[in-house]
């Protein structure tokens, strides 16, 4: 019978021997990889003729003063006030039902079309008309929306 194993014999390379596959390694993912390192270089090269490599070079020499510079502009006034506008936009934008959104979009479009058509007749609406067309359901709808609209906005303005 053969005698149990009582030691494990770990091999664990030298720091030369590490250094030698990393090479080995190194060399093979070079040879497997020449065209595409080819048009890396290629690359590089027009980027470096183009002189987009010294600005990047120069901007992250100067990255403190472009920090400071960046950071003085987000802070001025107008950009907060934007960036708040932008956020509670957002935020009305969100508590919107987007079927509502899109049909009364698809409203004002049909709405510019009308008015267009208006526009190239060229003619006056007398105080007569006005009263004529409240009798016509897309009229009608139309005014309720806007006047039920105005009302919302209203108490919305109310309330702090």
């Amino acid at each position: 019978m053969a005698q149990p194993i009582s030691t494990i014999q770990k091999n664990i390379p030298t720091k030369e021997e590490q250094n030698e596959q990393k090479l080995k390694d190194l060399k093979l993912l070079l040879t497997d990889n020449e065209e595409a390192l080819n048009q890396i270089f290629n690359l590089i090269s027009d980027l470096n003729d183009i002189g987009v490599l010294e600005a990047a070079n120069s901007m992250l020499q100067a990255k403190e003063k472009i920090a400071k510079i960046a950071l003085g502009q987000v802070t001025r006034e107008p950009v907060t006030n934007l960036i708040n506008n932008l956020m509670g936009a957002a935020g009305a934008l969100t508590s919107i039902d987007p079927e509502l959104t899109k049909k009364l979009l698809n409203s004002v479009t049909i709405g510019m079309d009308e008015g267009s058509k208006h526009l190239e007749k060229d003619e006056k609406v007398g105080v007569l008309d006005l009263v004529k067309v409240l009798k016509d359901p897309d009229i009608n709808r139309a005014i309720g929306f806007g006047l039920h609209f105005l009302k919302g906005m209203g108490k919305g303005l109310k309330e702090e």
